[in-house]
């Protein structure tokens, strides 16, 4: 009884230690929900180690457990998903070298709880199919838009046409996420979200897909997932230029740019957290930069595109099929050869040369 005991209090507490942890991080002094829902998903992801699984990596870890022969609307058990889960991490570790390998334990446990807390909250111990592949490829590293074309995948019919019923699904699974982290209020699903996402095309096809969902900005209930990819580009960006408020010397990750003060600029804390000094305000319209560019940069930049020499800008993304690609069917071709084969060995010598 007294083992029984103790073990249900290390399982409470391996369930409460990523949020514990998260809330010590002081997001939620982050006055804008959308930057505060980011900031504690990306901590969530370093956290568990899936920025360092890509979603291809992810797509072969659902095709080697099985995953992708199942259907959407199939339950798994708590067994399994931590089956799967502990396949994703020891292959990482594989892939990693020997100095940089993770606590694998850890991150299966981190991540499980996680899991189970954002999909699994009244505790019936199974998870859908569709569930778990929705919240894994969102919260895994890679590019977004590598990500988005496999979720639709996953929500299109043979003939590459979005089902709105799935996505009504999907967009309820990815949302859970937002409310895992108690950004509920902000970005929970709803049917007006739904809504907002195509209020009026009743075809929607990838390329359309990926327009609405990668636009600037997406719909509102989403856009925080940019937002998540877009911090993990800038977190070793390093700005030399002076906060206006904390006055440290040099800034990492974005930096504000005031459009109506001279020379205001804000270091991401300091902006997310709102503080402003002097005649700035709080109102006045900000731009965020993700990168630095040295004033002799800014001038030959100019020069060369009022003489024509800077390329036109290329599309934000390439431009995909709408058909989804079939794969290519050999058997006609396997067995002619294999024929063919045949009757080659039942020739003579002679005969073969």
């Amino acid at each position: 009884m007294i083992e029984e005991s103790g073990k249900r209090r290390r399982t409470m507490a391996e369930k409460r230690q990523l949020f514990m942890e998260m809330r010590a991080q002081n997001f939620d002094v982050i006055r804008l929900s959308t930057y505060r829902t980011a900031c504690k998903l990306r901590f969530v992801q370093k956290r568990c180690n899936l920025h360092l699984v890509d979603i291809w990596n992810m797509i072969e870890a659902f095709r080697d457990n099985g995953l992708n022969t199942l259907d959407h609307s199939t339950e798994i058990n708590v067994s399994r998903l931590e089956t799967i889960i502990s396949s994703i991490y020891y292959q990482l570790n594989k892939r990693l070298p020997s100095s940089h390998q993770i606590s694998v334990e850890q991150s299966i446990s981190l991540l499980l709880n996680f899991i189970i807390a954002a999909c699994d909250s009244e505790g019936h111990g199974k998870l859908t199919v569709f569930s778990v592949k929705a919240m894994l490829a969102t919260m895994c590293g890679g590019k977004i838009l590598d990500k988005l074309r496999y979720l639709f995948s996953q929500i299109s019919d043979p003939a590459g046409l979005l089902q709105f019923p799935r996505f009504e699904q999907l967009l309820r699974e990815v949302l859970r996420l937002p409310t895992a982290v108690f950004e509920g209020p902000s970005f929970g699903y709803s049917d007006s979200a739904l809504r907002s996402c195509f209020p009026h095309q009743k075809k929607v096809m990838l390329n359309m897909f990926l327009d609405t969902l990668m636009a600037d900005p997406p719909p509102q209930c989403l856009v925080w997932l940019p937002l998540m990819h877009r911090l993990a580009h800038v977190e070793n960006v390093f700005h030399p230029v002076e906060c206006s408020y904390c006055h440290c010397e040099s800034m990492m990750g974005f930096r504000y740019r005031c459009q109506q003060c001279h020379n205001y600029q804000l270091c991401q804390n300091c902006f997310w957290r709102g503080h402003a000094s002097g005649t700035h305000s709080n109102q006045h319209q900000m731009k965020e930069h993700s990168s630095w560019k040295s004033p002799a940069k800014k001038l030959s930049h100019a020069i060369s595109k009022s003489l024509g020499c800077v390329p036109s800008r290329e599309p934000p993304r390439p431009l995909f099929p709408e058909q989804p690609e079939k794969p290519l069917d050999l058997a006609h071709i396997v067995v002619a050869f294999l024929q063919e084969k045949t009757q080659r060995a039942g020739q003579p010598p002679q005969a073969r040369e």
